[in-house]
């Protein structure tokens, strides 16, 4: 256990946890909607600090980052929880785990990143359940890694508060951000959260010079309309055209069952909406989609990345420019 930042003691014992935008209201002895911070006698404490459910090395596009690293191996790891409620998590049975024992294996922040530099990952990421949940063992492990030159990576829904944001901006190098809908009525009915906030917490991340990038999930009949895949273009649109937007592949899970598999048509008419509206670079995922995984000089057209799946197939990319005319290519590279 370790005492949580960002709360206030409230009439006693009672405490207010502003660590998400939930800004959970706890009695004594109960947790917040994230199932992993709990009040004790009026302390609330972070209960997932230092215990890791799940680790991995993995390629840094598997996040997804297409414009951050490319190439490069990152480090995976998480804790159980989440204060999102989402019926279709592919994580459930760590992501929806809070609220009864806490399980994991013991694994401090030092160890992670001797893991990392051990296993010559440039990066560590923060995923797989909801990192903002358990943002005192990201911070003091960002913080040792930032101390080796290791980058750090969110994967998370936005959910964060802007104080807690500002305090981890220092250490945190980039993020990958679901943009699961742009409607109000879907956040509350399948997520159990809003929209305003998260779309709040992305124009944050772009004011404090994060480098983002945004995944939508498309799930057929809840938010593949034209008109809402416009609107979520257009949205991206407004933070900058070299913001990269991933388009995923939904497919049953856990509680939201009642669809099928999105087709490979509405994710390919998702991206061309999203490149005639102007953006540079628009991705499928989950899926073979051909020249949807690669990534296109936004000047001259030019193939600048090549991939197959999580791995890349050629690299066209000098000193962070397209090789053929020079255009300085979006994001951060390394080769």
């Amino acid at each position: 256990m370790k005492e949580a930042m960002f709360y206030e003691k409230r009439d006693p014992p009672a405490v207010q946890c502003h660590l998400c935008f939930h800004d959970c209201t706890i009695q004594d002895g109960r947790r917040g909607i994230c199932g992993v911070r709990e009040n004790r006698d009026g302390t609330l404490y972070s209960l997932v600090y230092g215990r890791s459910i799940s680790k991995a090395i993995d390629p840094i596009e598997k996040k997804p980052l297409f414009h951050f690293m490319p190439g490069t191996k990152i480090f995976s790891v998480a804790t159980i929880g989440c204060n999102f409620k989402c019926l279709h998590c592919q994580n459930y049975d760590i992501s929806q785990a809070g609220g009864g024992e806490i399980f994991g294996e013991d694994l401090p922040p030092e160890r992670i990143v001797h893991l990392a530099k051990q296993t010559q990952c440039d990066s560590i990421a923060y995923t797989y359940t909801e990192p903002t949940i358990y943002f005192e063992y990201a911070l003091d492990t960002a913080k040792l890694a930032s101390l080796e030159s290791i980058k750090n990576v969110f994967v998370t829904n936005g959910y964060i508060s802007p104080d807690a944001l500002r305090a981890i901006e220092p250490y945190l190098d980039a993020a990958n951000i679901d943009l699961k809908s742009l409607s109000d009525d879907f956040y509350k009915k399948i997520c159990g959260a809003r929209l305003q906030p998260v779309l709040d917490s992305i124009r944050l991340y772009r004011e404090l010079g994060i480098w983002i990038e945004i995944t939508t999930l498309v799930i057929p009949t809840y938010n593949d309309s034209e008109e809402e895949l416009r609107e979520i273009a257009r949205f991206i649109l407004e933070l900058g055209p070299e913001v990269p937007w991933h388009i995923s592949q939904y497919y049953p899970t856990y509680k939201l069952n009642d669809q099928a598999r999105t087709p490979v048509e509405t994710l390919l008419k998702a991206r061309q909406i999203g490149v005639d509206m102007g953006l540079r670079y628009v991705y499928v995922g989950n899926v073979p989609a051909g020249e949807g995984e690669n990534t296109y000089c936004y000047r001259c057209g030019n193939l600048l990345i090549g991939r197959m799946g999580f791995y890349l197939t050629e690299y066209h990319v000098k000193n962070g420019k397209c090789a053929s005319c020079e255009a300085r290519t979006d994001g951060v590279f390394v080769m």
